[in-house]
This record gives structure tokens, C-alpha cells and sequence, in this order.
């Protein structure tokens, strides 16, 4: 398909969707403008139906199939987003359909696909990953001839995808200078990516990624989609092992440049959207966003970022608030073997601790035929500047003291 083509399916995409998909707001950030020197605006997915921009592709896949092909019904694997996308448009259209999903799902997403499917979508919970969901749902499609309604790598859902770049350049009356897209499987970047390319040209996007689960980067650097071996989950609407084979061509000649952000960065701009602009968001729709200070954006230029989700489980905030205060340097681990006496906790807390140091976690075994005990040790700084200071006070030490680095096997087990 050339892009004008693709382009014009965008626009059917955006009729279709008409008085269905809510023209969420844009709005200007005055925090990520003051921190940039941009003028930074913000499209609103998270207050799209199903508080995700996933009803867009969903809905234009489903609207477009035959008298046929609805009898049929759908179906999908999803994690929580898409499902909910699948499951609203499906009630809406009058088709029946079917959503698996793996059992890892929080039960918050669950219940929100069983109350936007209402009678007509069946949730099934199916297996212990998103692979093994998919599995099962193209079986039940092979099985009913029920249509498959893929997350990202499928024209139409991409497509549909491709409307939000339609609403910001109405809302906007200009071209931005940037746009700023969340990359998973590729079919938002796809989408966004290539309509842009035909029809304003002269904007500039940027796809970003988690660092942990950088699939696109890998494609785009082996030059096919590739199955990452090592997957970190934790920006789950994000972390797919293999990009779509048809999002990827599209990104690939549409010009986008790609980046990556440290989990933790996404978690600190979770908690700043949250404790400053009052926005949930999942670590996914704060992709975009935590990338926008490590971009070299030009003094006063208009950049738009997608917020493309908020469905966050607030019993994840734990994790978050943990992730962030690593990244910013203010948390750290070790372990420290103590000599088995009195007095010797006490040289520590007196020798080595600083006056501003806290310690939030501390695990202690004593062995009664050692000479020795070790303790888990978690510390926490008032400013990233107290560690040097608190490492050189260890290094005086005649304690054994031994720092659990971020991504060793030990660190895992902490966070």
C-alpha cells in the first residue's frame, strides 16, 4: 500500500469512527514545557473510551467487516487494553465476541472488558502469558471462523491507530514541530508515523521504547522483526517480544527515529503526572513523556506527546514509587556482614550511616556457628549526592559491605 493510500484509509478510518471514538482533549503541559524549553501538549488518550487509544484500531477492523464476517463473531488475546478496545466495539457494532486473556491480567482490566462487552463478549481467562492467550484464540478462529482482531499488526487496526495524529492536527490548527509516540508492537507509530509522512511531511516523530523490551530498535537494526530473548514486563503495554510484520515496514519507511527510556524514568514521570498534573497514567501512556527531557528538542518548538493509556493498578504504585527513587539515585542496597558482638549494629548506624541517611530495610540473620552474620541493608538518600560520600564512609569500614547493583541476580529479587 503507498502511503497515499494508507493515508486515505485513515481518513475513512476517522469517519468510521465519528460519534464512537471520543476526540480526547490536547492539552498544553506547563511542567514539561518549563522543563524542556518547548511548548509541550499532551494528547489525551488515557480519557479515551476504555481509558487507552486501543478502541480506535479495534473499532475500524470490526465496523469493516462484511454481513459474513460479523455473523461469525471475533476475537482476540489481549492484556487488558485491546481487549477492552475489542470489547466496546463489539457491543456497539452488535457482534458477538470473545476475548481471551493470560492469567496475569489484573482482575481491575478484567472486569472492565466483561462491563464494556456486556452481553456480547465472552471473557476467557486462558493461560499464563499473552502467548499462550494468542494461541488459544487463533485456535478458537480456526476452529469458528471467528475474525481475528490483532492488537497492532493488521492495516486496519493500524489505521484506526492512525487517527490520533488526524484529531491532534485539528486540535493543534498547525503542524507541531514533534510528535512524541509510544512504541509496542508498532501499530500506533505505524499508524501516526506514516500519515504524517504523507500528509505533513515536515513534522518529525520519535517512537519510544522501554529500554527493557526494545523490539522495534531490534528490528529496525536487523533489519526484519526479531524475538527478543530477554523481556522486561514491567511497562506491559509496551513490552512485546517481536514487532508486527506489517507495523514494522511502515515505521521502518516512514522516518521515524526511535529511542529507549529506563523503566525507572517511566516510573518518575508516572509519579510526576500523578502528584503534579493530577493524571493517572500506566507505565505505558507515561512512555512519551519520560522521553521528551533526553530529546534535543529547539527552544520554543511545538511538541506533541501521546498519552496513550491510564489504565494503572494502583496497587502497582509500590513498585513505582521503588523503580523511581533507584533510578534517581536515591535508594540503594547492601548487604553487610556484621561481626557477631555487641556494639557492632551501633559502629554502623554511628560510622557509617549519614545524618541524613535512612534505612528502610534491614534483614538480619544471626548464625550461632558463625563469626559472622549478614544483613540486607536498604538505604535511602535525601539528595543522589549523599553516595559517594556514604560509599566512601563503607570503604573505611572494617565491615564486609557489598553493593547490590541494579540488574544483578540479587537486585531481582528486590524489585
Amino acid at each position: 500500500m503507498t502511503s497515499d493510500a494508507f493515508a486515505a484509509s485513515v481518513a475513512d478510518a476517522a469517519h468510521r469512527l465519528a460519534g464512537v471514538a471520543r476526540t480526547t482533549p490536547l492539552q498544553r503541559s506547563a511542567r514539561l514545557s518549563d522543563a524542556t524549553g518547548a511548548h509541550v501538549w499532551l494528547k489525551r488518550e488515557d480519557l479515551q473510551v476504555g481509558r487507552s487509544y486501543k478502541l480506535r484500531g479495534a473499532y475500524n477492523l470490526l465496523a469493516g467487516l462484511d454481513a459474513g464476517a460479523r455473523a461469525a463473531g471475533a476475537v482476540c488475546a489481549s492484556a487488558g487494553n485491546h481487549g477492552q478496545g475489542v470489547a466496546y466495539a463489539c457491543a456497539r457494532l452488535g457482534v458477538r465476541g470473545r476475548v481471551h486473556v493470560p492469567r496475569t491480567t489484573p482482575r481491575q482490566k478484567r472486569e472492565r472488558i466483561a462491563a464494556l462487552g456486556g452481553g456480547a463478549v465472552e471473557l476467557v481467562v486462558d493461560g499464563d502469558t499473552y502467548d499462550e492467550a494468542a494461541a488459544a484464540a487463533a485456535e478458537y478462529a480456526a476452529r469458528t471462523g471467528a475474525t481475528v482482531v490483532p492488537a497492532f499488526d493488521d492495516l486496519r487496526t493500524i489505521a484506526g491507530q492512525g487517527t490520533v495524529a488526524v484529531e491532534v492536527l485539528d486540535q493543534l490548527a498547525r503542524e507541531p514541530d514533534v510528535v512524541v509516540v509510544p512504541v509496542g508492537g508498532g501499530g500506533l507509530l505505524a499508524g501516526v508515523g506514516t500519515w504524517l509522512a504523507a500528509r505533513h511531511p515536515g513534522v518529525r516523530v520519535v517512537g519510544v521504547e522501554p529500554a527493557g523490551a526494545a523490539s522495534m530498535t531490534a528490528a529496525l537494526a536487523a533489519g526484519a522483526p526479531e524475538t527478543l530473548v530477554d523481556l522486561d514486563t514491567f511497562v506491559d503495554g509496551a513490552a512485546v517480544r517481536r514487532v508486527g510484520d506489517v507495523s514494522f515496514p511502515l515505521v521502518r519507511d516512514c522516518g521515524a527515529e526511535l529511542v529507549t527510556v529506563d523503566e525507572g524514568r517511566v516510573c518518575t514521570e508516572m509519579l510526576d503526572l500523578y502528584q503534579v498534573d493530577g493524571i493517572i497514567a500506566e507505565p505505558a501512556g507515561a512512555l512519551a513523556c519520560a522521553a521528551l527531557e533526553e530529546l534535543d528538542l529547539p527552544p520554543g518548538a511545538t511538541v506533541v506527546s501521546l498519552l496513550s493509556g491510564g489504565n494503572n493498578d494502583v496497587s502497582r504504585y509500590a513498585e513505582v514509587v521503588e523503580r523511581s527513587l533507584v533510578h534517581r539515585g536515591l535508594k540503594h542496597y547492601f548487604l553487610v556482614e556484621f561481626p557477631q558482638e555487641p556494639g557492632a549494629l551501633r559502629r554502623f548506624l554511628d560510622e557509617v550511616l549519614g545524618p541524613d541517611d535512612d534505612i528502610v530495610l534491614f534483614e538480619y540473620v544471626k548464625r550461632d556457628n558463625r563469626e559472622t552474620g549478614a544483613a540486607l541493608c536498604g538505604i535511602e538518600l535525601a539528595g543522589r549526592e549523599g553516595y559517594e560520600p556514604l560509599w566512601k564512609r563503607m570503604e573505611a569500614s572494617p565491615l564486609k559491605i557489598q553493593l547490590v547493583a541494579p540488574g544483578s541476580t540479587a537486585y531481582r529479587f528486590l524489585v
